[in-house]
């Protein structure tokens, strides 16, 4: 290979809410991974890009951090990495230092940290075009020589400054520039205060305020961080995406279902049902088809749900929502960091047990793992809706509100509130005192850019599809091979099913479930949940030998509500909103605390609320008529 175009290696750093991301998803577009560090579950992103000359460059998008010194599990990755000490990492060639224009002070003493470790550097100063508008006037070239690094002025959300990026990284691993002296070590008390003094100066020197101040920010955060009227706005805003989430991807799913009854009736043509061909026809059409179509058919209710979380990040709200629900969490027994990693886990639990690091305290950081699995996770979303459609009627409440999205918002409401009162009680059983006091940079307002909200989604949807193929799709062949063998003898007067292996294990298992109104059918659902909860609905399916792939949902709900008691449903759900079913949940857990001991705790302690919360269900319904 020719030296002069070798592979460089560039780490991009910032501080949270910089734009960072955005930053690497411009500069590498699809070609990306994510996967983990070794030895931590910190997650790692990396992506190439190829320059002008040819080039290949790969750019590793670090963990957002204030400092090099770390105080978290995410910055003392950032830091090992840029110190060239992270296993099984190589050095970066060239660091990108990702910069908030319109926030210059808070990332200086970062570059000054940086520019101590000696490794070539540009600077990347994103949002220019927000910093233009607020009318703050950088003298880029007093900055550049102060700092003694390039500065590329970059808007990432709409790829503005990316080639002169490339080009100046570039330039830096064409000079073979060779690394200076690493003159960095952990600041002390007298070091962060000249630190400050430093920062403070080359403010002063290269950046002029806006002759009228952005009085804007002001005016909306005075009503979005009102004590009474931001919490409504919050409620609202949650209120409205839990609606959407039921009304708006109706449409979509009835299409998605709509292709997959298609997909299966052009197979079912095409593979003879007679003879071995009977048997594998069943296996694709009636496992696999309809069992992964399942679940499928719910992937436009997780994308909505991701897009309200995308775009009110992206707009600047979720740190807002963060500050506003501090004294509630804190209340509790919460940091107020933690509202982050618990919207989070609306989407999954565990991206949102692994942002926790973000929370120093260990304490803190623990109590925020062991309550994230108790919010709503996209997950549950199949579970819920297939049991709220069989047994909620599809109305109009109080004129505006559908009666199904009010209840989908009671069951999101009944893990958030759980979730609080399980923090309270860690605190006062496992350890006592105050809550370290919350401190975060709110970021500026700007509209979400459309292409970098679709890419997102985009690459949400891709997750969610990968897992289809990956978890649920052996998981289905699974539940179709023990709910088909052994056959049913020739005089047999019950459904197949029950001659089955699924049968005998449910029924085996039926005695210890009956006191919360379950049958072995419902049993049988809870095992393959173990390993992904939506798995259920396809289980279920399975169990009740709903073959009709293109009415199978439908079905199925006619099925449960004739089948079912409304205690029975009502107890399910209340299983759903506690019960710990997720075993990479439970694998993140053991690895983000390090303990056997704390992912036990949360085992237990879920699936006895679970229990405990089925059993008071389905008896408070049976008493009140609904058995």
């Amino acid at each position: 290979m020719d030296m002069a175009l070798k592979t460089a290696r560039v780490a991009l750093v910032g501080n949270p809410n910089s734009g960072k991301t955005a930053l690497f998803n411009a500069l590498t577009g699809a070609h990306q991974k994510v996967a983990n560090y070794a030895g931590v579950t910190v997650e790692r992103k990396e992506g190439l890009i190829r320059a002008a000359s040819g080039r290949t460059m790969s750019v590793l998008d670090l963990p957002g951090t204030y400092s090099l010194r770390a105080r978290s599990p995410d910055e003392e990755v950032t830091r090992d990495a840029v110190l060239g000490r992270l296993a099984g990492e190589t050095p970066p060639d060239v660091v990108v230092c990702v910069a908030d224009a319109t926030n210059l002070r808070l990332v200086l003493r970062l570059i000054l940290e940086l520019r101590a470790v000696g490794r070539p550097m540009v600077l990347a100063l994103n949002m220019y075009d927000i910093a233009q508008r607020q009318g703050l006037r950088i003298d880029l070239e007093t900055l550049s020589a102060e700092l003694g690094v390039p500065i590329i002025t970059t808007v990432a959300t709409r790829k503005r400054g990316i080639e002169d990026l490339i080009a100046a990284v570039e330039a830096k691993v064409e000079a073979a520039a060779v690394e200076g002296e690493n003159r960095w070590s952990s600041p002390d008390s007298a070091a962060l205060r000249h630190a400050a003094r430093e920062a403070e100066r080359i403010m002063k020197a290269c950046v002029r305020p806006p002759e009228r101040p952005d009085t804007l920010t002001g005016k909306i955060d005075s009503v979005l961080l009102h004590p009474v009227a931001g919490m409504a706005i919050l409620f609202v805003l949650l209120f409205v995406m839990f609606q959407a989430v039921f009304s708006w991807a109706a449409p979509l799913m009835d299409g998605i279902e709509g292709a997959i009854g298609w997909i299966g009736g052009l197979v079912a043509a095409l593979i003879p049902d007679q003879g071995g061909g009977g048997l594998i026809q069943s296996l694709i059409v009636d496992g696999i088809i309809s069992g992964v179509g399942s679940v499928l058919v719910f992937l436009p209710q997780i994308l909505i749900l991701f897009l309200f979380i995308i775009a009110l990040e992206d707009f600047g709200y979720m740190a807002r929502a963060a500050f506003l629900m501090d004294k509630i969490m804190g209340g509790a027994g919460l940091h107020g960091r933690a509202f982050i990693p618990l919207l989070s886990s609306f989407a999954c639990a565990i991206p949102g047990i692994m942002a926790a690091r973000v929370i120093d305290s260990r304490r803190d950081r623990l109590t925020t793992i062991l309550v994230a699995p108790l919010m709503t996770c996209s997950a549950r979303i199949p579970v819920y809706t297939l049991i709220i459609a069989a047994f909620i009627p599809s109305r109009t409440v109080w004129g505006v509100v559908n009666l199904q999205g009010l209840v989908m918002f009671g069951l999101y409401a009944a893990g958030i509130v759980s979730a609080l009162i399980v923090s309270l009680l860690i605190r006062k059983v496992f350890w006592r005192g105050a809550v370290e006091p919350f401190m975060m940079e709110l970021p500026t307002y700007r509209l979400p850019d459309p292409k970098s909200v679709a890419f997102n989604l985009w690459l949400r949807a891709k997750i969610f599809i990968n897992r289809a193929g990956r978890i649920i799709l052996p998981l289905v062949i699974l539940l179709w091979v023990l709910a088909t063998f052994p056959y049913p003898p020739e005089n047999a007067t019950l459904p197949a099913i029950d001659y089955s292996f699924a049968g005998m294990i449910g029924r085996a298992l039926e005695p210890i479930f009956a006191p919360i109104g379950f049958n072995w059918q419902m049993v049988i659902a809870l095992i393959p949940g173990m390993a992904a909860r939506e798995v259920a609905v396809a289980a279920l399916g399975t169990t009740y030998a709903i073959a009709d792939a293109e009415n199978a949902t439908g079905l199925l709900a006619s099925t449960l509500s004739a089948q079912w008691s409304l205690a029975t449903a009502l107890s399910f759900l209340a299983w759903y909103i506690f019960a710990p079913q997720c075993v990479a949940t439970l694998g993140v857990v053991k690895r983000e605390t390090n303990s056997t001991k704390w992912t036990w705790i949360m085992i237990g302690y879920m699936f006895g609320l679970a229990y405990l919360a089925s059993f008071v269900t389905y008896h408070v319904a049976v008493a009140l008529g609904g058995g």
